[in-house]
């Protein structure tokens, strides 16, 4: 029997099985609920628990929400059991508070490009303008700072 036939296995988590080396009741029998799920986390996929329950529901032959409470409860531990033992991921710094910073481009920056003028000469020109026309601009600026 292979993962597409298996009931409550559809295509995307028949996917990530076959992905693991799992491809027939008989392997996720040999592996178990627990173990089937964490190959596929382990891989790098981001299962839910309903995989989790399907697996069980495959093995156990019935609808996965015909698996019994406790025996979800349990599942559930042992998952998270085994996701508190996984190294964390590689290559990923832990994820922090996001800062958008704006600066103006430095000299090295510059292509030379006759187009291209750094903020402080467009802040310049905004001044120039403001006096210009004898608004007062320039101090309301100074009274949001």
């Amino acid at each position: 029997m292979t993962a597409a036939k298996m009931r409550n296995i559809g295509p995307k988590s028949a996917a990530w099985l076959r992905q693991v080396g799992l491809r027939s009741l008989e392997d996720l029998a040999a592996v178990g609920t627990v173990e089937a799920f964490m190959r596929v986390k382990r891989a790098g996929f981001k299962p839910g628990l309903n995989l989790l329950y399907a697996i069980e529901g495959a093995l156990l032959d019935c609808h996965w929400q015909e698996v019994p409470e406790e025996r979800r409860q349990e599942l559930i531990l042992a998952a998270d059991a085994a996701t508190a033992q996984l190294p964390p991921p590689r290559n990923r710094p832990a994820a922090g508070p996001v800062r958008t910073t704006m600066s103006a481009p430095r000299a090295s920056e510059d292509h030379g490009s006759d187009n291209s003028e750094g903020f402080a000469s467009m802040d310049d020109r905004a001044e120039d303008r403001a006096g210009a026309s004898g608004g007062d601009e320039g101090e309301s600026e100074s009274a949001e700072d």
